[in-house]
């Protein structure tokens, strides 16, 4: 099997570490003997896969490996929004000191500077922290460049700025596989959809939150784009993309399930409270099914979360005001253990271990 990213590289060194446990444990209880060639023919394929993986990949090899990868991981978030922050202090502890032409150029020449150093170490580091760390940092500057543009233009603020802030975020995601600015490009797309869909209403686009309604496009919009377009090389990227279409769709059901009046419909706000009810349970059960059915774990947490957010919701409407509180939280627990064996029978119906 050829390998080509770093992902499908540390997912087969996994494996192998898996196989060589496994088989010690195997021949441990006389289960299965390799002779002294075999066993040397095996430990050499593997230590030339891992050498391999480690040179092109730099991949995770053991455990402790691993962990020192996950306090890089945080030293480089850390890093970034540290270096972030100085920038953005930086600007405005000299700001007022200079002229307007030489703000102009710091603000064009910031972000533009900070990408091209970002695809430049993109190139020479092989771990890609270092790139990751600098994608964040051009990715702030880019915000505050036209942030800071519009302030001393006295540019009207537009939801247009979204869809830039977005597609300069997913352009770094993309280069540099980073999920977290893709999470910071989806969350810029959400607001541009729901903003541009609360002005098409006629209402004046800084109050799109005044509508839940209005987010209900983006989450078909971003359901949709890992249907179409292939996430193969990018670990996550499609996870990312289903959970936020998921938050997009419920929060606002919650929110509209509790307040009616704050929806589109001009009809009864009682009836339109219902009614979202009901479509929460709908939808939350219905993401549990399709999760399950596509093999998506976490659009069957998310739709779990939700399905129970939306029940205990209830049975707050129903019973809180009418019920002994230890009777009433005996009730969620007892719910909770009622959730629980539901999805243990379906967990074992999906493995096969269902009478």
């Amino acid at each position: 099997m050829s390998i080509s990213t770093q992902t499908e590289a540390q997912r087969r060194a996994d494996e192998i570490n898996v196989f060589r446990q496994e088989l010690e444990r195997l021949q441990q209880d006389g289960v299965l003997a390799l002779t002294k060639e075999q066993q040397h023919a095996v430990s050499s394929h593997h230590q030339a896969l891992l050498a391999e993986f480690s040179r092109t990949f730099d991949i995770d090899r053991n455990v402790p490996s691993r962990q020192l990868s996950i306090g890089m991981r945080i030293a480089s978030f850390l890093g970034a929004l540290a270096l972030a922050a100085s920038i953005f202090f930086l600007f405005y502890q000299f700001w007022g000191a200079l002229t307007t032409p030489v703000q102009v150029a710091i603000l064009v020449l910031a972000p533009l500077g900070t990408f091209l150093g970002t695809m430049w170490v993109q190139k020479r580091d092989s771990t890609g922290y270092f790139a990751k760390l600098a994608a964040m940092v051009s990715f702030a500057c880019f915000v505050l460049d036209l942030t800071m543009l519009g302030q001393i233009f006295n540019i009207t603020p537009s939801d247009n700025a979204l869809i830039v802030w977005a597609a300069f975020a997913l352009l770094l995601a993309y280069t540099c596989q980073l999920r977290l600015l893709l999470a910071a490009g989806i969350i810029c797309l959400i607001g541009f959809v729901a903003a541009r869909t609360g002005t098409w209403s006629g209402m004046y686009w800084l109050d799109f939150g005044e509508r839940p309604e209005n987010f209900f496009p983006a989450a078909i919009v971003l359901f949709l784009i890992p249907q179409f377009v292939s996430h193969l090389r990018f670990t996550g990227f499609a996870m990312l993309y289903r959970v936020f279409a998921l938050l997009s769709l419920f929060l606002p059901m919650l929110v509209l399930a509790d307040w009616g009046g704050s929806s589109y419909l001009d009809i009864d706000a009682d009836f339109i409270r219902h009614g979202y009810q009901v479509a929460g349970f709908l939808f939350s059960a219905g993401a549990i099914w399709l999760g399950i059915r596509r093999h998506w774990p976490e659009v069957v947490n998310t739709g779990v979360a939700f399905f129970v957010i939306f029940l205990f919701t209830k049975f707050y409407d129903w019973w809180w005001e009418s019920m002994p509180k230890y009777l009433f939280f005996l009730v969620l627990g007892l719910t909770a253990v009622l959730t629980l064996v539901i999805l243990k029978r379906l967990r074992a119906m999906q493995s096969g271990e269902a009478k």
